[in-house]
């Protein structure tokens, strides 16, 4: 696979009887799939998508431009991954990343490499980088106050453990409702 494929799909499960499919979309902007003038699997064969009708529903091409035209054609598809090159991605706006362009630079505290990255976790309250070992890393700017895209490398600052009241604050509560007598 060449580095310079970015995930942007994945086919799900056949619509209907006539070669239409569900995609899964990691664009922004689902519509965008349309856009890119080839979409590539994992196998290096190149497609092309066209949304119809329900709201994830697609016809995909192949590269002479012939449309899949039934369910069991549709059903071998199912789990393909759908990768376009980097630079038919939009560059980002300041201080906003591509995950792929994350995954595999290296993290430095003090000067100190912490490893790589390895993946990157967004789950909708905000992403976090886990590096080799396990390391996760919150990615705000508190924590990585900077990111060199050109160098490949990202300066983390780990965040300082909860001591003194404040930690104890939260275990004093839990204890004291799970004290008091019930009615």
């Amino acid at each position: 696979m060449r580095p310079d494929l970015i995930l942007i799909g994945v086919v799900g499960r056949p619509h209907g009887v006539r070669g239409l499919v569900h995609v899964h979309s990691y664009a922004a902007d689902p519509m965008a799939l349309e856009d890119y003038e080839v979409l590539q699997d994992e196998q290096g064969r190149h497609w092309s998508l066209r949304w119809r009708g329900a709201e994830g529903v697609a016809e995909l091409r192949d590269a002479q431009d012939r449309p899949v035209t039934d369910r069991t054609a549709a059903q071998a598809l199912v789990n393909t991954r759908l990768y376009v090159a980097r630079n038919a991605l939009p560059e980002p706006e300041e201080e906003e990343f591509y995950h792929s362009d994350l995954i595999g630079m290296e993290a430095q505290e003090e000067g100190q490499s912490l490893g790589r990255v390895v993946i990157v976790h967004d789950y909708g309250a905000g992403a976090s980088l886990e590096l080799e070992g396990g390391l996760l890393v919150p990615f705000t700017r508190a924590c990585v106050p900077h990111v060199d895209v050109a160098n490949r490398v990202l300066t983390i600052v780990r965040p300082t453990e909860v001591s003194g009241e404040e930690g104890q604050g939260i275990g004093k509560a839990v204890k004291q409702s799970a004290e008091e007598p019930s009615a």
